[in-house]
């Protein structure tokens, strides 16, 4: 006797956008990436196809970063250095994009020396984060905009405190904004509301809901982007937006990944440990909705990429 599946059809969909632009669109990318699109929950393929899978991002610094675990130091090594030879290695390692982290001791040209030899270095699509203060990332976001005008950056971190300046530099430089919040859906749609009534269309916005680590609030996290993905499908355009996440950031700030000694000896091996913390984080927010996962192994990189396939194939 055959079985009916019962199907949902929803009425909302989560729109397109491309990141990075190549030589056709103006730009010096050897290739965009385009997120989004879905009309279903995630990866229901007896509904609906997905029709672009989630993208993996490395997460790279302008200099090298002292608080960054030994293991991630071991694996990158002196390209730590050089962000243009790191992005490189990124690039080699499977990344779909990079996402270049501006810190608090960079000048507005140190920024611009920074992206400009990324973009050189690179042909992916490019995400640059300010240093995470108001006032600092205002000030290296906008150069950097104008320096890159017409290659289709991502810029963040965009939040309630800074996002007129940044959605004002990336509306006059042909930009996207990488909007954060805390863990809220309402707090999520208030920022979108107020970025596009700025006049940025709502297509050049990839959404930050903010996540956790396993065992350090991903359920949390989980839970918030499950809800803006059904708000999304029934219809309410301000959550109808691609999601980014950092398990990178997150998972790596863990004690699981980031002690090897005086640890349970049941904990194991720690570079084990670490990229399957990572790895794990990634996985349960790629399930939840991500479109753009952040890492920092390439191990997990590698992993998670497996793990999408898997899924996007199934």
């Amino acid at each position: 006797m055959p079985i009916d599946i019962p199907k949902d059809k929803w009425p909302g969909s989560i729109k397109k956008i491309t990141l990075g632009a190549t030589a056709a669109e103006g730009g010096t990318r050897a290739k965009s990436i385009t997120l989004g699109g879905q009309t279903t929950l995630p990866y229901l393929h007896f509904e609906a196809p997905t029709p672009n899978s989630p993208a993996i991002a490395i997460e790279i610094k302008s200099r090298k970063p002292e608080d960054w675990s030994p293991l991630l130091a071991e694996v990158w090594g002196e390209a730590m250095n050089d962000p243009a030879k790191w992005a490189k290695k990124a690039e080699e390692a499977g990344a779909d994009l990079i996402v270049l982290a501006l810190m608090l001791a960079d000048s507005p040209d140190d920024a611009v020396k920074a992206v400009k030899s990324v973009l050189s270095a690179s042909g992916l699509p490019l995400i640059v984060w300010g240093p995470g203060q108001a006032e600092k990332d205002n000030e290296l976001l906008v150069p950097v905009a104008e320096a890159a005008k017409g290659e289709k950056l991502v810029l963040g971190i965009c939040e309630d405190k800074n996002y007129r300046t940044i959605v004002a530099t990336a509306m006059a430089n042909g930009h996207l904004i990488e909007a954060r919040t805390p863990m809220d859906v309402n707090l999520a749609k208030q920022l979108n509301i107020l970025i596009t009534d700025m006049g940025l269309p709502a297509d050049r916005i990839l959404m930050d809901p903010t996540t956790g680590a396993l065992g350090y609030g991903i359920e949390y996290g989980y839970s918030v982007m499950e809800r803006l993905r059904l708000a999304a499908l029934q219809g309410d355009s301000m959550t109808q937006l691609p999601m980014i996440v950092t398990p990178g950031f997150e998972a790596w700030k863990a004690k699981e990944s980031k002690v090897g000694e005086g640890v349970p000896e049941s904990w194991g091996d720690w570079k084990a440990r670490a990229v399957h913390w990572e790895t794990l984080t990634a996985v349960a927010l790629v399930e939840s909705g991500a479109d753009v996962i952040v890492l920092r192994h390439p191990e997990s990189v590698k992993r998670v990429k497996s793990a999408i396939e898997e899924l996007v194939m199934a």
